[in-house]
């Protein structure tokens, strides 16, 4: 008898368009749906057919668990929904590491990551001959970390983006360690309707963020990828 399965499917950035062929078919065919709350467009919870659908906003990991260990035990198609990509701040490991010694299995679809729609929205590459040949994904220290690295990752000249900072943008400005002209970008609810974007520099992003109203769910870009005109050279491949 083959071990009961539980489906981590990637939501994509918000944008219910986004999520992958794979997963879409899984969400639609799903008869327990676990998502992640406001994160995941409720577009996508609406488009699945499952009879159970259960928010996970305030469910700790032994309350997500055992809701999918008893859906999977009974035969049932159980899809863990996550925001953009698990692989990107979605706590999947301690409920695979949870799940498996239940004798359940996990199968993983990945999607679209916001890191993506906000370069898109931003319409540049974080790669850049020229400008940066290396990305940085990070966060800055809270409830949940004590320290971060921002200080020494910034001094690299990498592109960075931040997630979960909206609320600390000023903090995180200000341990920067690159020039306060560095171009720098804000970018929230990246491919959502109300997809907003706020151009500016190190210097002074965190006020035009502020003046904007933009305070949550938002990505902050840090790099001369955000401007790259003027600065790039040219690909040796299509050259």
């Amino acid at each position: 008898m083959d071990a009961p399965v539980v489906w981590f499917v990637g939501a994509g950035p918000g944008d219910p368009d986004l999520i992958t062929l794979k997963g879409n078919e899984l969400l639609v065919g799903a008869d327990v749906l676990i998502y992640a709350g406001s994160l995941v467009n409720p577009a996508l919870v609406e488009r699945s057919k499952a009879g159970v659908k259960l928010d996970s906003w305030g469910m700790n990991v032994e309350e997500l668990v055992m809701a999918m260990v008893d859906a999977a035990r009974a035969g049932k198609r159980v899809v863990r929904l996550h925001s953009g990509d698990p692989s990107l701040y979605g706590s999947i490991v301690e409920q695979i590491a949870e799940l498996e010694q239940q004798g359940v299995e996990v199968t993983i679809i990945p999607g679209v990551s916001s890191l993506f729609a906000a370069s898109a929205a931003l319409k540049t590459q974080y790669t850049l001959k020229g400008v940066s040949e290396t990305l940085i994904v990070t966060r800055p220290a809270g409830e949940t970390l004590e320290e971060d690295d921002i200080s020494r990752l910034s001094e690299t000249g990498a592109s960075m983006v931040f997630f979960l900072g909206t609320e600390k943008l000023p903090e995180i400005v200000d341990k920067l360690r690159c020039p306060p002209d560095t171009p720098a970008a804000v970018v929230y609810h990246a491919s959502w309707p109300d997809q907003k974007v706020v151009r500016g520099n190190v210097g002074d992003i965190a006020r035009k963020a502020e003046e904007a109203g933009i305070r949550k769910t938002a990505l902050i870009i840090i790099g001369g990828v955000v401007d790259p005109m003027g600065r790039y050279q040219r690909s040796v491949l299509y050259s």
